[in-house]
């Protein structure tokens, strides 16, 4: 049986030998390969979906990564998995319908407030995922979370008195998050639901489970995303980082300080999370016609 060690070690035989790659450029093409080894965890490398992928490429930009970058890495990773479906290592190619970043672009899409709103809308509470679906939404918008930091909450980790999350970031650095009231109520409501699952070994402290009673996955999170907006007419290319980012925005535009929000994205570098200072034209136009002196006769 062929690991994905082997795979890494035959891959780079073949840019050596095949395509006469320089160490240089040997060491920076394996390099990006180990940062999607990390970002993986426990999914070995010809296991990952189109979905975890697109997710990677989510948290390249959470990290700051510029859109050059995201690009050169993204090329050497679709390299990658050429030659395992080249090498009959894979049955079909992950990474066939990502696009490559626009160069300068460095978000993703931002939802407006009317388009969460219809999001949260198109939700059908009839249905048995549908309370949870409905709190998950609302707490990834609520809080600003990763998408990690959602399918990682914990009941213990709740301080609903209080109005905080305690959340578990990237390098396990945990950092306490306020929650709206709106989304501690659709959170109680699914909690109804969720004490009927059933009950699995090591999964009972997680916040939000699937019908077996086991934590939500990542890719679940994005698949429902996915299917929600389509279901509320958003004609957009989105995913749990886009709730992430309206969040900042929807701040940001409201007056919010850049200190604070750096603090409740759990951001080290205030640099990464002027990124988020990024407010499209009409927006900007009108705060200037709106509050300019020179703008009022």
């Amino acid at each position: 049986m062929t690991t994905a060690s082997d795979c890494i070690r035959k891959y780079r035989a073949f840019l050596k030998l095949e395509k006469s790659l320089s160490e240089n450029t040997l060491a920076a093409y394996m390099s990006d390969l180990q940062k999607l080894m990390d970002f993986s965890g426990d999914k070995t490398l010809t296991e990952l979906k189109h979905e975890d992928l697109e997710e990677f490429l989510c948290h390249l930009r959470d990290l700051g990564i510029g859109a050059r970058s995201q690009a050169r890495i993204l090329s050497g990773i679709k390299s990658f998995y050429g030659f395992l479906l080249i090498e009959d290592y894979i049955s079909s190619d992950p990474t066939e319908l990502i696009e490559t970043p626009r160069l300068g672009k460095k978000l993703p899409e931002v939802l407006s407030v009317d388009e969460i709103d219809k999001l949260l809308a198109s939700i059908d509470l009839s249905r048995k995922e549908g309370q949870r679906n409905k709190a998950m939404l609302e707490t990834l918008y609520s809080c600003g979370l990763r998408v990690s930091e959602l399918t990682g909450l914990k009941l213990s980790c709740c301080y609903f008195k209080e109005e905080y999350l305690l959340v578990e970031g990237k390098g396990s650095k945990q950092r306490l998050v306020p929650i709206s009231r709106k989304a501690m109520k659709e959170i109680s409501l699914w909690l109804i639901d969720r004490n009927l699952l059933p009950k699995q070994k090591n999964q009972e402290d997680f916040v939000f489970l699937n019908r077996r009673g086991h934590k939500l996955s990542r890719s679940m999170v994005f698949k429902i995303i996915k299917e929600q907006a389509l279901l509320a007419g958003i004609n957009k290319n989105i995913g749990p980082h886009t709730l992430r980012h309206s969040f900042a925005t929807h701040l940001l535009e409201g007056g919010a300080n850049l200190r604070v929000i750096q603090q409740m994205l759990g951001h080290e570098n205030i640099q990464t999370t002027e990124i988020y200072t990024h407010l499209d034209s009409a927006y900007l136009r009108q705060q200037l016609m709106e509050f300019h002196p020179r703008n009022t006769l």
